[in-house]
């Protein structure tokens, strides 16, 4: 009798699912991975539960263990934390994958990534998101002594001010339209201001908000000749770019940052699995659980998915739990 195990599937635009699916047997160089947790990106995520996916990016968009076809049905994510089951050499291994939202599954071993044994599995379903903050420092170009603001206090501009921060002598701001989002910057070791407060002048910008209100924002907090590195990702929804006011006599430069490639200025040294392994590497700090703020059962996903896509509230990052 073949094994069985459950997983998520975007059934169709709005509406999730658990599905029963055949568990094959892990062939040599297989992994068999029991999920730990997992964790929703929700801004993606919900674009792809809700059918934002433009058809122009159906191939671009697909994760690497995808199942089925964009807008639906598919089975869709990457951020999953298990354990390796009975391998020599791995067995009882706590491992990273970009892996859907699944009870058991099997990988090839070059697809898992050793989570340290200082990080928490809970933890480690932030290291997809805290990569894609990581190659977006890395567009940015910011160094030591800068004033860098970050607008969206999401999880990856949160991951993003507080890399910032650790750079010696940044001065870093976090803007966000939810006053709560200042306890979240004070534990990660940032300013807070929400918008009619953001500073101006700022040597670096990340935009993280994903929307248009928070780009023209983060055009006018810019000085002369900064860099605006473009984090968010808008799915098929049209952005109003305001190219006009100083965007011109301020010389600026709107920078785009997408995790798929390794940032140029690292590319000819970094591939993508030594990214990985530094962002995993990275979340021993204990502070990041604040950016943890939501969870539920597997069983519960298919309507926490819809409540997250639909009014996600003070969300940060959700946590999956499945039972061991």
């Amino acid at each position: 009798m073949k094994e069985e195990t459950l997983a998520f599937w975007v059934a169709a635009l709005g509406h999730g699912e658990l599905r029963t699916e055949a568990l094959p047997a892990a062939a040599p160089g297989e992994l068999r991975i029991r999920t730990l947790y997992s964790g929703v990106s929700r801004g993606t995520e919900s674009l792809v539960f809700s059918g934002h996916v433009p058809p122009a990016e159906y191939e671009r968009m697909r994760a690497p263990f995808q199942a089925g076809n964009f807008p639906a049905p598919v089975k869709y994510g990457y951020a999953s934390v298990g354990r390796v089951e009975d391998k020599p050499g791995w067995g009882g291994n706590t491992v990273f994958c970009l892996y859907p939202h699944q009870q058991r599954y099997v990988v090839p071993e070059g697809a898992v990534f050793r989570v340290p044994a200082d990080v928490p599995a809970g933890r480690a379903i932030l290291a997809a998101n805290l990569e894609t903050a990581l190659n977006g420092i890395w567009d940015s170009g910011v160094g030591p002594g800068d004033r860098v603001t970050v607008v969206g206090a999401g999880s990856v501009g949160c991951l993003a001010a507080w890399l910032a921060a650790r750079i010696p002598g940044c001065d870093v701001e976090l803007v966000d339209i939810n006053p709560r989002r200042a306890m979240v910057a004070e534990a990660l070791g940032v300013r807070f201001a929400q918008p009619d407060a953001a500073r101006e002048r700022a040597d670096v910008v990340l935009h993280a908000s994903g929307s248009s209100e928070g780009l023209a924002l983060a055009l006018r907090s810019a000085a002369f000749e900064a860099t605006v590195v473009e984090l968010s990702w808008y799915g098929d929804r049209v952005v109003t770019v305001p190219l006009g006011q100083a965007f011109h006599s301020q010389r600026l430069t709107l920078k785009s940052s997408q995790v798929g490639s390794v940032a140029d200025s690292r590319r000819v040294r970094w591939s993508h699995a030594r990214r990985m392994e530094l962002a995993l590497a990275l979340l021993a700090a204990p502070e990041l659980d604040v950016l943890i703020n939501s969870e539920c059962r597997f069983e519960d996903l298919p309507r926490v998915m819809g409540e997250l896509s639909r009014s996600p509230g003070d969300v940060i990052m959700h946590r999956v739990k499945y039972e061991e």
